[in-house]
């Protein structure tokens, strides 16, 4: 099995976490988007990260790479099989994706992506309201849902991965969740953040 994609990303950094849980065995082959490697073109036709090989079955985006692995390898359980709990995990993936990481990136994006990779100047003002208009409400949001170490249940999910890998890339912009406002907020990312396999997936190879 061969991953694809730099652990700088919080979509590639889901699966890294989901394979580290799971204990699957896998090479990691940490590119960007669009590179021209064949075996990555394959694997993902739009040039995004990641992109899955798993002998002759290839597969991108990190939701679907994530189903795929629970159902090859479905211990431990990342989505649990009670209806409403599965329904819950598979809302806060979508929520992550499509809600909370574009807000969550912007300060990583005009910080570190835009000056340090892309020579490009970054938008100070861009990162401050994300800050202070448009991650706030997601994070009150958040702060209501969290009644105790895992997001939905009682064990550790595919929620827990999808919401918290972005709040990586907030603290490698020098930002975190203000424990003041949002607490539980604030001690779920950070336990989250303080599992193994998140720490193996920040160390690994960044591409």
């Amino acid at each position: 099995m061969k991953l694809y994609g730099s652990s700088l990303s919080p979509f590639v950094r889901k699966v890294l976490v989901a394979l580290a849980e799971k204990a699957v065995p896998f090479d990691h082959v940490p590119l960007r988007f669009h590179d021209p490697d064949r075996e990555f073109q394959a694997a993902s036709p739009l040039g995004k990260i990641p992109a899955l090989r798993d002998g002759d079955f290839r597969l991108a985006d990190s939701s679907a790479i994530v189903h795929y692995l629970e159902r090859k390898h479905p211990a431990p359980a990342l989505l649990p099989a009670e209806p409403r709990q599965a329904g819950r995990v598979i809302w806060f993936d979508k929520f992550a994706d499509t809600e909370l990481m574009g807000p969550l990136l912007r300060p990583f994006v005009h910080r570190i992506v835009r000056p340090r990779v892309l020579n490009l100047p970054g938008d100070e003002a861009v990162v401050q309201k994300a800050l202070t208009e448009d991650l706030p409400p997601l994070f009150t949001y958040l702060e209501a849902q969290i009644a105790g170490p895992h997001l939905v249940g009682e064990a550790f999910s595919l929620a827990d991965i999808a919401v918290a890998t972005g709040f990586v890339n907030l603290r490698i912009a020098k930002e975190a969740v203000d424990s003041a406002r949002w607490p539980k907020l604030a001690g779920w990312v950070d336990s989250t953040l303080e599992r193994p396999s998140f720490k193996a997936a920040v160390a690994a190879p960044k591409g």
